[in-house]
């Protein structure tokens, strides 16, 4: 697993992402299919405690683009244009996981579901993310 992910780094440019780094985002699986990462609580609160919900927001757009440019492929160049999450209950401690999938994948767009759980398991929040698609820049 952890050769794909390091492949996965490379190919889609997040090995120097700093928010990514910010965040402690951690990536444990990644294909076009389905990507999976984690990120602690600690560090990332708001001032009552709970985990801050643009924390949320980070790592469902990182995971989310993530799964979209995998799906699109190594010649595509994939920008967010739309987010939304809901929070569905609040959290203090531990680690939230992150599974993006995608669920549209066009030609000229691509929109992933990502659901973050903490770990017990229980829908913390769902987010939605919606990518254009565009042909990679010549380098």
């Amino acid at each position: 697993m952890t050769e794909q992910v390091s492949e996965v780094s490379s190919e889609v440019n997040v090995a120097e992402q700093q928010l990514n780094d910010k965040i402690g985002l951690r990536l444990v699986e990644a294909g076009p299919e389905r990507v999976v990462g984690t990120m602690p609580v600690d560090g990332n609160r708001q001032p009552y405690g709970l985990l801050h919900g643009g924390a949320n927001a980070v790592l469902a757009e990182a995971l989310g683009s993530t799964v979209a440019a995998l799906s699109a492929g190594p010649d595509k160049l994939v920008l967010g244009f739309e987010l939304s999450c809901t929070h569905h209950r609040g959290v203090r401690e531990g680690l939230i996981t992150g599974t993006a999938v995608p669920v549209h994948v066009g030609r000229g767009t691509i929109t992933a579901e990502i659901v973050l759980t903490d770990e017990a398991g229980r829908r913390t929040c769902t987010a939605r993310l919606s990518c254009i698609v565009r042909d990679r820049p010549p380098a």
